[in-house]
């Protein structure tokens, strides 16, 4: 008998909860902003813009450097596989800076990922072209040097920036974040480049060169991430922002 009135009321508790708003308003808008001219530059024109900028490196500023000032020059190396890596570390310090050290970690294993294939490609072609043959396979991800390069360079740039920034708009945390996280990185880059790559002959013979043409991009990339960041977040563009 109890049993059954406790199932009465809780039949009747159910029958009388509010019922949920199904009904859909009509007249309003859910578009934020109207399209204007300005939304078609900065989402179209200037993104192909940026890509003709970084094709342009690989493609012919890189040659055109190797041309003035010869192959010994660092500058050609700087120009295109230097600059390439920016782009890349680039990303994963944008985002642990603006959103959190677990974004920008990620942002950089996905990044490194590819990088790290793609170079592993580039490289075991050039090899086999310059050795003549259809394929070597030393080239082909088999260097131990690229995953720490590349892959965990990419996690530990942007987990550093973002756990030392922690979500702070502060250009000096900013700038100390960024800064510290590229030269660390970069530091790491040299010892595998110099005791763990299959390459690592070619810096030992030469290391003030080498550890000049690996710090320097990280060096202008820990410069150059937190401005771009900082105004990044002047004009809303960050996770919850306006933009």
């Amino acid at each position: 008998m109890c049993f059954c009135r406790f199932l009465l009321c809780l039949g009747i508790k159910f029958i009388n909860a509010p019922k949920r708003n199904r009904t859909i308003k009509r007249g309003i808008n859910t578009e934020t902003e109207k399209f204007k001219l300005k939304d078609l530059g900065f989402g179209l024109v200037v993104p192909i813009i940026v890509a003709v900028i970084i094709m342009l490196f690989p493609v012919f500023i890189g040659p055109a450097a190797n041309s003035a000032f010869g192959t010994e020059s660092p500058l050609p190396q700087i120009l295109t596989h230097g600059f390439a890596l920016m782009v890349m570390f680039a990303i994963p310090i944008l985002v642990g800076l603006i959103w959190n050290k677990w974004a920008g970690g990620a942002a950089g294993f996905l990044l490194g990922t590819l990088y790290y294939l793609a170079y592993a490609g580039y490289y075991s072609v050039g090899i086999a072209a310059e050795w003549g043959a259809p394929y070597y396979p030393g080239g082909l991800y088999r260097d131990p040097s690229f995953i720490g390069n590349y892959i965990v360079g990419g996690v530990l740039i942007g987990y550093i920036a973002g756990a030392l920034n922690n979500k702070s708009w502060s250009f000096k945390r900013m700038f100390g974040a960024g800064m510290t996280a590229a030269f660390t990185v970069g530091i790491m880059q040299f010892v595998l480049n110099y005791q763990v790559s299959f390459g690592a002959w070619m810096t030992q013979s030469d290391p003030l060169y080498a550890f000049w043409t690996t710090m320097l991009p990280m060096v202008i990339l820990g410069v150059i991430g937190p401005i771009v960041a900082k105004v990044m977040t002047w004009y809303g563009i960050y996770p919850g922002g306006q933009s």
